[in-house]
Formats: C-alpha cells, structure tokens, sequence
C-alpha cells in the first residue's frame, strides 16, 4: 500500500508541527533572558564595587593632599616677605605633581576663585580646564567644602579619559579663594570593565550554545520516539497494520513503544475479526438473497396470475389481489434495497465511473417520472443548463435523482416541483424543491436516517421502502459529493445533490445553495 507525503516549508506550519524545534528555542531565549539578566547584574557589581573602591582611595588621596597644600599655603606666608603669587601657585602644583608620583596616580587643577581677577592658574600635564564640570565648581563654591564628580578628562591634543574628578576649597594668603582638582584616569578600570565585559559575554555566549546543543540532545531523545510513534501511527492509519516500534529499555519511551505496538496488534486482531465477520455477513446476506428470490419469484408468478384473473373475483377477493401484487413488488424493492445498504455497510459497493451529463439525465428521468406525476395531480419545471458533465457511475447517479424525484412527488401535496441543474467551476448541482408539507428544522438532521419518517401517520403511496434518501446519501458520499436539505412547515421542502466533475475531484463550493431564494 502505498502512501503520499505532504511537505510544508512554511514557517508558521514548522514552528507548530515540530515540537523539538519549538522546545530548543524556547531553551534558548529562556536562557538568554536568563544569562543576560545574569550577565547585567555580575558587570554592574563589578563596576560599582570597582568605582568604590576607586572612590574611597581618591576620596582619601584628595583630602591628604588639600590638607598638604593648604599646610604649604599657610608655611609660605609665614615669612617676613610676602611670595610671589605665581611662585606659590607653581610650587603648589610641584608638590602635587610630586605626590602623584610616576606615572601619577592623577592630574592637578589649581584654579583660582571666578571673582579674582589676573591671578595664576596652573595644572599638570597638559590637563585642559574644560574636564571641571560647571556644576561642581558652583557645589564647591556655593558649600564650601570637598566635593566629587565623574566625567571625561580633556588633555591638551585632544586626547580624553574617563575619570573622577574632586575638588576641595583651599585659600591662598593675601591672595584669596582657590580651588584645587584632582583629576584621577579611570582608564585602567575602564579596561578592566571592559575587559569583564567581554569575558561575560564570550561565557554566555558559549553557555547558550552548550544548552542549544544540550537541549537538542535531550529533546531529541523524547520527540524521535514520539514522531516515530506518529508516522507508525499514520501508516497503521493508512492500512499496514504490520507497523512496529522498537522497544528499547525499560523507561517511559520504552513503555510508550510497548503501549503503541500493544495498541497496533489489537487493532488488528479486531480488525481481522471485523473484516472476518463482514465477510461472514456478505455471505449471509449473498445466501439470504438467493433463497428468497426464488421464492418470491414463485409468489410473484402467483400474484400475477391472481391479479390477471381478478376480474372473476367478487370486489373483496379482487382487493386483495391488488393489495398482494403491491406488496410483492414492495418486498421486492425492500429486498434490493437492504441488500444495497448491506454492500454499503461492508464497504464492498464498486463504482463504475464514466462521462455523464446531469442536465440530460436529470430531463430524461422527469420525463419517466410524468406519469407518475399525473397521478398526484402535480408538474415538473425543469431548467436545465449546458456543461454540466460529471465522470460519475451512471446507475448509483440516476438512483438518486429519481429518489429525489419520488420523494417530493410523494410529499408534495399537488404542488408543482421544480427542478434546476447548475453548474460552476468545481461541480454541478441539482435542485429538486417542493412546495408540500415541508419538514421542520429540528427534523433535518434525520432526513437521511433510515427507515426514518417525517410524519408516520402518512402513508406511502409511492410504497418507498424507507431507505430511499439513506441510500442515495451513501451513493452521494461514495462519489465525494453530498446532499443538501432545507425544509420549512408549509412552505415545503429542497434536496440539492452537488457532484464534483472529475473522480478525484473535491467540491469547493456548491453550485446551487439549498434553501437559498
């Protein structure tokens, strides 16, 4: 037996079909949230602890050497002979550069108060004013006292640092207000940073690639056995029933393969057994068919015989000479319709398909159905169309027409019957619309049942066997097409049989709506 496969390269069908797939990028954005976070919080305490620890040295640095210059300033006017300004400025900014040491620890700013006009200034190394924030000499100048801040060293050339800058109020003698700024590079710590940084994301970055192939490991070794168990599934579903899964270890795969094939091997017995009593079940009703046809051959003979002869009879006698014939010929239909839902039901009923035009068909079979027509005081309306060919079997096609027919010539009342064929791109469809007794809503769905009845009270006068419509639903089915009601009380009744045009075809919309205006 062979069987088809349908591959889909949307992205959309593969994130839904593939639950590996969806289990291992879950993993990983799961894990890259994670190692992120992670990450974020390792980097900040290493820089805040960093900075701290930077902080607190030049916190300390900065206030040893303000008490040194301020000690400097004060010796300098100790002398009988006031300094030159500028030399006490330099020999200030000498001392710091000497403290500092080589390389220096930090630069050196020794600005004098805004309000003073035409005093030195002076700094180490180049360093550019333009590094003290605008902010933190107001602090300074508006407190009185030490204050920090970080920001962006500026040298001379153009070059720039990060750092942190602190500034403290000094006071020169006879000169007035200074300030004086140690400028600490925190360049070093910014490679440090840098460099964690780095070592955090090539970690992570390799963690996440370890549990991306971790995860597609382990998950592989659930969802393998799992699709296995699907495509042994599909083909068992597909008819071979000789389909097993390997049986490894003694954990819950092994027994999810034990439990499949467990399952795989009571289908099938109970398949066998069923298919062994549909045979049994042919035969049986090949058998009953036989025997009763001859008898019922003989009583039809007799019947015919009476019936012929019912002219001698007295009015009674003759009665029931025409009640039998009737009833023989009802036993007869009854007898070939149950023979027909039995090949139905053993799914032994064969199609023989061929070109048909429905529009034809259906004209020729109404005019069959004139006389009967006539009988119930009703006419045919017929509006037929071109195209309308089908490749279909002939025989099971024109028995459901004329069931159709039948049908509403029986519940019609003398109400005229319409009939319409119509065709589109995908199949033809057939109307048959009454305008009787009609059925009610609740009712439709029984309308294919079989032996069912609308109204039991009502007799038939057609003598259906009332398996007419189950049949002709199961003849519709076997052809990939359907039948279509809608029935409203007092307002009658629409079947619309709609096949599609080719054998293997499939019906994408109806051509004639039922119950549509």
């Amino acid at each position: 037996m062979s069987t088809s496969a349908h591959f889909s390269f949307s992205p959309s069908t593969t994130w839904r079909r593939n639950l590996q797939l969806r289990l291992v990028i879950i993993t990983i954005i799961v894990s890259t949230t994670v190692l992120s976070i992670v990450g974020i919080i390792l980097v900040n305490q290493v820089t805040a602890g960093l900075l701290e620890t930077k902080q607190q040295s030049a916190l300390a640095e900065a206030t040893a050497a303000r008490l040194e210059v301020q000690r400097l300033l004060d010796a300098s006017d100790a002398g009988l002979v006031a300094p030159n300004s500028t030399r006490i400025v330099d020999s200030v900014i000498t001392a710091l550069a000497i403290r500092s040491g080589s390389p220096g620890i930090y630069e050196a700013l020794f600005l004098s108060d805004p309000d003073l006009v035409g005093v030195p200034e002076r700094g180490t190394e180049l360093i550019s004013q333009v590094s003290i924030p605008e902010n933190l000499r107001t602090a300074i100048t508006e407190r009185d006292r030490q204050a920090w801040a970080y920001g962006t060293l500026y040298y001379e050339g153009g070059i720039t640092k990060p750092g942190l800058i602190v500034g403290s109020p000094v006071s020169v003698p006879r000169v007035g207000a200074y300030e004086l700024y140690l400028l600490f590079p925190l360049d070093k710590e910014q490679k440090t940073i840098d460099l964690i940084r780095q070592a955090v994301a090539i970690t992570g970055i390799t963690l996440l690639i370890s549990l991306a192939v971790l995860a597609w490991f382990v998950t592989s070794r659930v969802t393998e056995p799992v699709r296995e168990a699907a495509q042994i599934a599909d083909q068992i579903a597909s008819g071979d029933l000789n389909q097993r899964m390997q049986v490894r270890g003694e954990d819950d795969i092994a027994r999810l393969a034990g439990s499949v094939n467990e399952m795989a091997t009571s289908l099938q017995r109970q398949i066998v057994r069923l298919e062994t009593l549909s045979q049994l079940q042919q035969q049986f009703v090949s058998d009953v068919s036989h025997e009763l046809r001859t008898p019922l051959t003989t009583v039809r003979m007799a019947s015919e015989m009476i019936y012929d002869a019912r002219g001698d009879f007295d009015p009674d006698m003759a009665r029931s000479a025409e009640l039998l014939r009737n009833q023989v010929d009802r036993f007869d239909v009854l007898l070939s319709d149950l023979l027909e839902m039995s090949k139905i039901d053993a799914g032994a009923s064969t199609l023989v398909f061929g070109a048909l035009d429905l529009s034809k068909l259906t004209e020729s079979l109404l005019q069959e159905a004139d006389h009967i027509a006539l009988e119930h005081s009703t006419t045919f309306s017929f509006a037929g169309t071109v195209n309308a060919l089908v490749f279909a079997d002939q025989r099971r096609v024109s028995r459901i027409i004329r069931n159709l027919i039948i049908n509403a010539v029986e519940h019609c009342e003398g109400s005229p019957i319409e009939v319409a064929v119509a065709t589109n791109e995908s199949c033809v469809s057939i109307s048959v619309r009454d305008f009787g007794q009609g059925i009610a809503a609740a009712d439709i769905p029984r309308v294919f049942g079989r032996f069912w009845r609308a109204d039991p009270a009502r007799p038939r006068t057609l003598g259906g066997t009332g398996l007419g419509l189950s049949i002709s639903a199961e003849d519709a089915a076997l052809h990939g097409g359907q039948i279509d009601v809608w029935g409203s009380l007092g307002e009658g009744a629409q079947f619309v049989l709609s096949l599609p045009k080719t054998q293997e075809g499939k019906i994408v919309q109806v051509a004639i709506s039922a119950g549509a205006p």
